[in-house]
């Protein structure tokens, strides 16, 4: 039992899954501390109100807490911002340059011009309908 516990834990799914979380978290809170501590001041500057907090009003005697909502989705919209920005868009742009680098993948398959199946480039006959193959 002991032993398909160690095999388990010890895949690399597994690993690269707790190295994900962990840098994860400790990204989490570069960024939660990024939009707390520069965004939001720089969002206050502008609108002059950085708290919508006490914004409510009341329907019926319920308390409707709008600001809190309004907070969330600033909150939101500002990590989801940062995130992309410094993560997505670099990330995307480098992917990018690093494929124009490379040659096309050669083709390991054609179409068999009897049935238009892909059969590989070596073969003599097609494994769909049994034509030869040439070239």
């Amino acid at each position: 039992m002991l032993k398909g516990f160690r095999e388990f834990v010890m895949r690399g799914n597994v690993i690269d899954l707790a190295v994900a979380v962990v840098i994860g978290a400790a990204f989490g809170a570069v960024v939660t501390a990024f939009v707390g501590n520069i965004l939001t001041p720089l969002l206050a500057a502008v609108v002059a109100t950085p708290d919508f907090s006490a914004l409510m009003f009341k329907l019926n005697g319920s308390e409707i807490k709008i600001g809190l909502f309004l907070n969330a989705l600033i909150s939101f919209l500002l990590i989801a911002a940062a995130v992309y920005f410094a993560m997505v868009a670099p990330m995307n742009a480098w992917k990018a340059r690093l494929a124009k680098g490379q040659a096309p993948a050669e083709a390991t398959t054609k179409t068999c011009p009897a049935c238009l199946e892909s059969v590989a480039l070596g073969a003599r006959k097609c494994k769909w309908c049994g034509e030869e193959q040439t070239g």
